[in-house]
């Protein structure tokens, strides 16, 4: 199989226009975590997973910042399910809402504002991540509307007893 050229794959006004640009960009840092300290966040997921380690069964929470520096950036809080972990693990799934553990198995609602504290966390290799200390629910945001989404329709006609045909 024969390499393929970027004048394969682009045409000429975009090479030019990617060729201009390359040496105008600045290489992207590697990501670091976070610095230590509070951010305003929202949860944008959270699902069941086992850890590659142990198999350790535990909920993962995704929280993507929402102000400040580091706007946009994500970080994630792992909420082990074992006997051991289960006192932490119900008291930060109850800031969510999550009372019984079938609930696990559903999504979270939408637009979970929180204030999370992180602090620099270093593994048994050496390696630094973030570490979620503790959070606090602010409030439910409203979702943001699609602007994609279908207008909204008019009420449905009722009929002559109120009921909707």
């Amino acid at each position: 199989m024969q390499r393929k050229s970027l004048s394969d794959i682009l045409h000429n006004s975009d090479r030019e226009s990617l060729s201009r640009a390359w040496g105008e960009t600045k290489a992207a840092e590697d990501f670091a975590p976070l610095p230590s300290g509070e951010y305003i966040a929202r949860i944008v997921g959270g699902e069941l997973f086992t850890s590659k380690m142990k198999g350790t069964a535990g909920y993962k929470l995704t929280f993507r910042v929402l102000e400040g520096d580091y706007q946009g950036r994500q970080f994630w809080h792992d909420v082990w399910l074992t006997p051991a972990a289960l006192p932490m693990a119900k008291r930060d799934l109850a800031k969510l809402g999550v009372t019984a553990i079938e609930q696990l198995e559903r999504a979270l609602p939408p637009g979970i504002r929180v204030k999370a504290r992180l602090v620099i966390h270093r593994d048994d290799d050496g390696n630094e991540g973030n570490k979620v200390k503790t959070f606090v629910v602010l409030g439910i945001d409203e979702p943001e509307k699609d602007p994609f989404a279908p207008a909204d329709s008019p009420a449905p006609p009722h009929d002559a007893v109120g009921g909707l045909w």
